[in-house]
């Protein structure tokens, strides 16, 4: 049996965060909280989304507008600058951190990916205004004397999520990938390449920074987060990869169910992820923040990566 309740049981109640996985409070007369990241660099959050602007002589740099707390950007921003909103980039085209875009007001130029671009053409969301600048690969948008550097490294979470680096504030933001002190969202945070998600948490342990910005959860994170969950990605790997070699296929089945292909593969797989996570579980399960929400799902994605890429 498994160690953990699978997907679909209902329990009392959830595994406790770690400490290390908590950031501060947020106010909540005010719905956000503001994190200053030094050269003019700031940090929204509710403590589930992020966005970050950057200040410079004549204006304001926004990065992504999450809907959750879009309505207070202006506000945040109020409290450090009333320089007017004059850039506002797109990590990628997800509603959830870029569907509050249209209630900034004003008019931003708006930069993005070209792939980006593609989705949000199709998507024809009014929340959500097509880029008037893109790029391909690389893009550094200069605004006064502060740089951000646009880079594109391919499909991992989806099509066009780039990394935004900071280099005068030495940080680096890219959304959906690492989760700082944190199980990734179910299923590899939806990754839509997961052999393609794998290299850019690696690509990231290489990058020079201090401070990255995630997206999600309640604090930014550090290098020692890229190292955590890259470690955990080779266990889960490797936990998968020796529960595929490992379990027979229709072993304890009824022998009327061996003629239904779908029903010996349900068989199969339900085994492989109930050895994967017992595996997991007693060096992770008070490691990462939300490890019991979504370790069946990380499980299930990695074995159908292994199995299908």
């Amino acid at each position: 049996m498994p160690r953990i309740a699978p997907i679909g049981s209902r329990i009392a109640r959830y595994m406790d965060v770690p400490e290390s996985a908590k950031g501060p409070a947020v106010d909540p007369a005010k719905g956000y909280r503001l994190q200053d990241l030094g050269e003019g660099l700031f940090v929204i959050t509710d403590n589930a989304y992020q966005s970050m602007f950057l200040v410079y002589e004549t204006g304001v740099v926004v990065v992504d507008a999450p809907p959750s707390f879009a309505g207070h950007i202006r506000q945040a921003i109020a409290e450090i600058t009333l320089k007017p909103v004059t850039h506002l980039i797109y990590s990628h085209s997800h509603l959830d951190h870029i569907g509050g875009a249209k209630g900034l007001g004003g008019h931003p130029v708006i930069v993005a990916h070209e792939e980006t671009r593609r989705l949000l053409v199709r998507a024809n969301d009014p929340n959500r205004p097509v880029p008037a600048v893109t790029f391909r690969d690389r893009f550094t948008l200069r605004a006064g004397s502060r740089i951000l550097e646009l880079s594109y490294h391919g499909n991992a979470h989806e099509p066009g999520n780039i990394f935004i680096s900071v280099p005068a504030s030495k940080t680096l933001m890219v959304v959906d990938v690492i989760c700082p002190g944190w199980m990734p969202w179910r299923r590899l945070s939806l990754a839509e390449d997961i052999p393609g998600y794998f290299a850019q948490v690696e690509e990231i342990r290489h990058l020079p920074f201090d401070t990255l910005v995630a997206g999600h959860v309640a604090r930014t994170g550090t290098k020692a987060d890229v190292e955590l969950q890259s470690e955990f990605l080779k266990d889960l790997k490797l936990a998968a990869g020796q529960a595929l070699n490992t379990t027979k296929p229709g072993e304890g089945m009824d022998p009327r169910d061996m003629a239904n292909p779908w029903a010996l593969f349900d068989n199969y797989t339900d085994r492989v992820m109930v050895q994967c996570v017992n595996t997991l579980t007693p060096k992770w399960s008070t490691r990462l923040a939300g490890f019991d929400a979504f370790i069946w799902d990380q499980c299930y994605a990695m074995e159908q990566s292994l199995r299908g890429d």
